[in-house]
């Protein structure tokens, strides 16, 4: 593993999203709440630089009416195709088969019993080290 270093922290703005090269790769930086994220900037459903997206949440909803906020700005959405994409984990929740309009039956399910989309963009764990952002890559 090699460490490169991306940026000094003082240089990000909160909510902020760059594209940086370390090693030959290009990588989507994210700071949210203090806390520094990294993806392999290539969305992996179409092969958009994932930095051109913003950040957005989730809403959560416990009946017809009743919409939450959560999750603020954890999610980077896709500027080509609005796939969205967890900050930490890669983990796209959006299903290709299920984007386009179809009527259902409706049911009530746990928010764990959803389906997860079937799209991870490649995560870079992100280390604050001292005054810098860094990561290893092999």
């Amino acid at each position: 593993m090699t460490r490169h270093v991306l940026a000094r922290v003082d240089d990000f703005t909160d909510r902020e999203v760059r594209r940086i090269e370390a090693g030959g790769k290009p990588l989507c930086v994210a700071q949210v709440d203090g806390r520094f994220y990294a993806l392999i900037d290539r969305c992996p459903h179409g092969g958009a630089p994932l930095s051109g997206g913003r950040l957005t949440g989730t809403v959560e909803s416990d009946g017809p009416g009743h919409y939450r906020l959560c999750r603020r700005d954890e999610m980077l959405k896709c500027p080509w195709h609005g796939w969205e994409f967890d900050l930490a984990t890669g983990q796209s929740w959006s299903d290709p088969k299920a984007t386009r309009t179809r009527a259902f039956a409706p049911s009530t399910v746990e928010g764990g019993d959803l389906v997860k989309g079937p799209y991870v963009a490649e995560t870079v764990p992100v280390e604050v080290d001292g005054n810098y952002v860094v990561v290893d890559l092999p």
